[in-house]
């Protein structure tokens, strides 16, 4: 495994969020955004991830974003405005100063990449991995089902998909609290507004993922957007060393 490099940085609302590096110091810079209540160690590195990708010659900045990892997690409202994400998001950009990057996510970091280039990021290439059309589009109802989620932890039947989110938001240590309004300060795309993005892009999602069959409608959306899959569900597939690999792939083409 690479050495692990950790840093810190203040939002401009005074949020202290931290992101991760590693790889080779002169590889070309890729950003990778976590899904929600994981981070980027549970995301990018404890599967191996990250290290296959800076073998190839990456240098992996992730960040871990606010209410998650080891970014701080506010439970003032007022710090959870609109798009708030996607503000971090450019606002980390800026601050690691890169200009000639690749930028991917998986599920709400995969939303989070293509919002960020909507917003004005310009990487030369884009993935978006976990996530379809709809939940860029239209995420109110499945927002819904994860504040539900959340604010009745206790309730759930074990066995349950509830009941395996929160024990997965337990495990990361994700405060309630704070990812409410968090998930309350997303807003959606446009179709047009995804269908004129014309970076090189790769939408990758798991063969047995929910998502899947709306991965392939993001990708149809997308001029310049090819669909692959990858083995797994949802969870599973970020265990798998071809998450990993897919993405080297794509970048080197």
């Amino acid at each position: 495994m690479s050495a692990l490099e950790t840093e810190r940085f203040d939002a401009s609302d005074g949020v202290s969020l931290a992101w991760h590096e590693t790889g080779p110091a002169d590889g070309r810079p890729l950003l990778l955004l976590h899904g929600l209540f994981s981070n980027a160690r549970m995301n990018w590195v404890k599967f191996g991830t990250a290290d296959r990708l800076a073998a190839a010659g990456h240098r992996v900045k992730m960040l871990d974003f606010r209410a998650h990892g080891d970014s701080a997690a506010p439970t003032d409202p007022a710090l959870y405005p609109k798009d708030v994400m996607i503000r971090d998001v450019l606002e980390w950009i800026a601050h690691i100063g890169v200009d000639d990057y690749d930028l991917a996510g998986f599920s709400l970091g995969g939303r989070g990449a293509a919002l960020t280039v909507l917003a004005g990021a310009t990487p030369r290439r884009l993935a978006v991995c976990g996530m379809g059309l709809k939940g860029l589009v239209d995420q109110a109802r499945g927002t819904a089902w994860f504040i539900d989620v959340v604010r009745n932890a206790g309730r759930h039947d074990k066995g349950s998909e509830e009941y395996f989110a929160v024990q997965f938001m337990k495990t990361n240590g994700v405060d309630p609290a704070a990812v409410v309004p968090l998930l309350q300060a997303q807003t959606d795309a446009t179709p047009d507004a995804i269908a004129a993005i014309d970076i090189p892009t790769l939408v990758l999602c798991g063969a047995e993922d929910q998502y899947n069959a709306e991965a392939r409608k993001l990708a149809e959306l997308m001029p310049t957007a090819r669909f692959a899959d990858m083995p797994g569900t949802h969870m599973s597939c970020v265990t798998k060393p071809e998450l990993g690999e897919r993405l080297a792939a794509f970048l080197a083409a």
